[in-house]
Parts: structure tokens; sequence; C-alpha cells
């Protein structure tokens, strides 16, 4: 069954991939993220982990440590964080402990990704908190900014 998105659904996704536009012309993997609460963005983040000398530093890491500072508290509920890119498990893990509620992403990533990926994090059911996870949103866009990257790096 096909995902349904809204129109701001599309509208953030399409902020996520302004961001990873901008990691790309810093030469990073162009991942970007946004974590929105009542359609007002509280954190933006873009892959920089190259250019802060921080492995942690991914987009999504970026955007909830943003948006934490924002909203003046660890927690994030009722927040959805729109990624170009399916999570990693290091990402998954940071949402599940700041209380996101909704993760939307774009291309699927079989290799690391860890919301049904390669693996599927949620499905352990170790955790009280459950992400309602969508994907597929402009899968298209943000894998070609993807394959593009890389095609170049080769």
């Amino acid at each position: 069954m096909a995902e349904t998105f809204s129109e701001a659904d599309e509208r953030w996704m399409q902020r996520a991939l302004e961001l990873a536009t901008r990691a790309q012309r810093k030469g990073e993997v162009p991942v970007g993220a946004v974590v929105v609460r009542d359609d007002e963005a509280l954190g933006e983040g873009w892959n920089r982990p190259i250019g802060l000398n921080d492995p942690s530093a991914h987009a999504e890491i970026l955007a909830l440590r943003q948006a934490g500072e924002r909203a003046a508290n660890y927690r994030l509920p009722g927040s959805t964080l729109y990624v170009t890119l399916e999570p990693c498990a290091m990402c998954v893990g940071a949402m599940i402990h700041a209380r996101v509620a909704r993760v939307v992403f774009g291309a699927a990533d079989p290799k690391t990704g860890a919301l049904g990926g390669a693996f599927d994090l949620q499905a352990l059911h170790a955790h009280n908190h459950v992400i309602d996870v969508r994907g597929g949103l402009l899968a298209t866009e943000a894998g070609e900014l993807l394959r593009t990257f890389f095609r170049t790096r080769r």
C-alpha cells in the first residue's frame, strides 16, 4: 500500500532536500533533516561529520539538538522529523529517546537504514516509545541527490 502524505509533509521534505543540497555543496553526504511541531520548524540539520570532525554529526542528530535547545527540553513529543534518507541506528535511537512522534523519510537505505531498510529497530519492541514511520516521500529526488553525489566521488 502506498503511503499518503499531506501538503505540509511535502513542504517540509522539500526543506530537508534544500538542507541536503547544502551538505553536498560542503562535500558531505547529502542528507538533510527538519524537526517540526505544530507546523513550525524547531530544528534543522544537514550532514556535517567531515566538517565538524564528529562521527555523530548526522543531519538528524543536529536537527534534534537544535530542536531540543529551541524547545528547552530533551523530549520532543508531538514532533515529526523529516529526513531525506532512512535513518541509521544511531539516529533512530536518538529519535526514540527524544520521543519524536513521527518520522518521514525520503529514500530507503538498504545498507544502514534502521527503519526497515537493512533492519528495523522498532521491531525489537524493547522501548516503550514507538515512532510512526512513513517512508518514500520524494524518494526519487532524494535518491538522485545521493546517486549524483556518489557518482562524482568515484
